[in-house]
């Protein structure tokens, strides 16, 4: 295991600034506050991402409450670059890393000034030409795989080390507006690690959570997610999509701190006793002690010995090579047996 069990958080404010830079900027805000490593944004044009027939999911039309096709819902939900170069500013500014999914090529072309790294969501999985586009900026590379096989997993990740030969980090994801706890799947995290993390390296494993609450993602870290991908709101009863499966600033807080503690927890992977263990272990170990008085000349047999605590005697599994020796001087009963004894 590596010493640094660092896991990379990223809080996903996706599209809950309802096309306000100023939200968009608060929402940065509580992520920085919150302990996260990042705050994502989504980066397009309705009319480049959507068609005008193209309908809008059901969690999307319960959510919203508005028969729209996605292109309409998608449109009140934009950001133009000139404020994405401002929101950026203001990540900088506050000290937390922007980044932004790229929905489009164009989108990559703006963004790539932008950001350290590039996140493709699950719905471009199987978008080559994206891929290629990203790949050939040769960064970080972050991508979910929900909704996908096995076999369109590695043609995408073909695509990205065909052309780059930076990090990938692949983000098992379950596409659910909530997800269903029986649908998340956790172990397919090291069924992806097995398959692809040897073929495709330098390459890490991750989850994009898009459960209820904090636990799954916890749980992720605690099996060795080395990024944690959620989405957050200011306020779950805001217009739009995604605020009701969205965290609250208090609640992404915990999420933090709880896989902080995990990462404490996880350790170095060496096993030896902590500085504590050792003054407890002299206290609640046993050590050979003399059972009665025992006389100086005496043969030690195994009836004249007991094994109690404390441990800062000899220990028991001496006790084979004491028995059959000469006492060399008087042991009183009780008395801790050690080598200038016999």
């Amino acid at each position: 295991m590596k010493k640094n069990n660092h896991c990379f958080i990223i809080a996903e404010a996706g599209v809950n600034h309802n096309g306000s830079l100023k939200l968009a900027e608060k929402m940065a805000l509580a992520a920085k506050a919150s302990g996260a490593d990042a705050v994502k944004f989504q980066t397009f044009r309705a009319e480049d991402l959507a068609s005008k027939d193209a309908p809008v999911a059901e969690y999307q039309k319960k959510n919203t409450g508005k028969k729209e096709n996605q292109q309409k819902m998608l449109k009140g939900l934009e950001l133009s670059n000139e404020e994405f170069t401002e929101l950026k500013k203001y990540c900088s500014r506050i000290g937390i890393m922007f980044l932004s999914t790229p929905h489009t090529t164009e989108a990559v072309d703006f963004l790539n000034p932008l950001v350290p790294a590039f996140k493709v969501g699950s719905a471009d999985l199987t978008n080559i030409p994206l891929l290629e586009k990203i790949a050939k900026k040769n960064k970080w590379t972050i991508i979910s795989c929900g909704m996908a096989e096995l076999k369109e997993i590695e043609e995408s990740l073909k695509v990205l080390r065909r052309f780059s030969s930076r990090k990938i980090s692949l983000l098992h994801c379950t596409t659910g507006y909530p997800c269903l706890i029986e649908e998340v799947n956790l172990r397919a995290m090291e069924n992806l690690r097995k398959k692809f993390q040897k073929k495709f390296a330098p390459m890490d494993f991750g989850y994009s959570d898009h459960t209820e609450g904090i636990f799954i993602s916890v749980s992720a870290a605690a099996l060795g997610a080395t990024v944690i991908e959620k989405h957050f709101t200011l306020d779950k009863n805001m217009q739009g999509p995604d605020h009701k499966a969205s965290l609250l600033p208090g609640e992404l807080k915990e999420l933090v701190l709880q896989i902080r503690n995990i990462e404490k927890a996880l350790g170095d992977g060496e096993k030896k006793p902590f500085a504590g263990e050792e003054k407890i272990k002299k206290i609640v170990r046993k050590s050979i002690i003399a059972r009665r008085d025992i006389e100086k000349g005496e043969i030690i047999k195994e009836n004249m010995m007991a094994i109690k605590r404390p441990g800062t005697g000899l220990e028991p599994k001496f006790i084979y090579k004491i028995i059959g020796k000469k006492a060399k001087k008087n042991i009183k009963k009780d008395e801790l047996i050690s080598s200038r004894h016999i």
